[in-house]
């Protein structure tokens, strides 16, 4: 087995590491870079149009370090009037770290899904909830929670950037190391993998591989583009990633 880890810097060099030291061949290659969002400088002044018990959402890490670098800037803290929620564990560790907050987050699969199945989630009609995210991703949290009669406003706190690389170069390397499994955590990476790959080597090598997911949509998107062998992580973090792995 040879894996190729996709997910961005530093989490993917983290993973390479760990499964070089179980004896394992693998690689990074990051596809995605990440860079302060657009809407970064108002998050001060969204926090101002809350009130207590009002709602805050945090979709990964990376709106936890932006944000949080951000409400510095400005001589900030996290209100300890709101109730904060994250997407998973780490997330929600991430943030009580910084915050000093009590965070709420799923303790089942790490996925947008299960959170909104908490059930201080499910009586939310007249409240307001401030969503701190990146560009683009899923609107499945922002929707279900105004279908549930909350007021939602989005804070872009950073970008998802593609990086710039030569698919026929890259896939020539990828395969001649004899890359046979591939680590994917999102739908955006899966698509830019099979876009960035010339049909040549999508057909004779890429979509013959194993794919590691982290989540049933994604499986089912894989399952689209072509890829038939597809083993689903229990969660998105490297933990769970690595005893796919294993």
């Amino acid at each position: 087995m040879s894996i190729l880890v996709t997910r961005p810097s530093p989490d993917g060099e983290a993973l390479v590491s760990r499964l070089r030291t179980q004896g394992k061949v693998a690689w990074s290659f990051p596809l995605i870079e990440f860079a302060p969002g657009n809407d970064l400088p108002q998050l001060p002044a969204l926090f101002d149009t809350l009130q207590p018990d009002n709602m805050v959402f945090m979709v990964s890490r990376h709106a936890v370090q932006y944000a949080h670098a951000a409400l510095q800037r400005a001589g900030r803290d996290w209100p300890a009037s709101l109730r904060y929620f994250a997407i998973g564990r780490s997330t929600a560790l991430a943030l009580h770290q910084v915050s000093g907050r009590q965070v709420s987050y799923p303790h089942g699969r790490e996925i947008s899904e299960v959170l909104l199945q908490l059930p201080e989630l499910q009586n939310i009609i007249g409240t307001r909830a401030l969503i701190l995210r990146g560009n683009g991703g899923r609107e499945l949290i922002g929707e279900t929670l105004t279908a549930r009669g909350a007021s939602v406003t989005f804070c872009e706190c950073y970008q998802r950037c593609e990086k710039v690389y030569d698919g026929a170069q890259e896939a020539h390397r990828w395969q001649a190391r004899g890359v046979d499994t591939l680590v994917m955590t999102s739908g955006e990476m899966l698509h830019q993998l099979f876009n960035l790959v010339p049909e040549w080597y999508r057909t004779r090598w890429l979509l013959h591989c194993k794919v590691i997911v982290v989540s049933e949509r994604l499986a089912d998107l894989a399952r689209e583009l072509g890829w038939q062998d597809i083993q689903v992580a229990d969660n998105a973090d490297n933990d769970a990633l690595l005893r796919a792995l294993l």
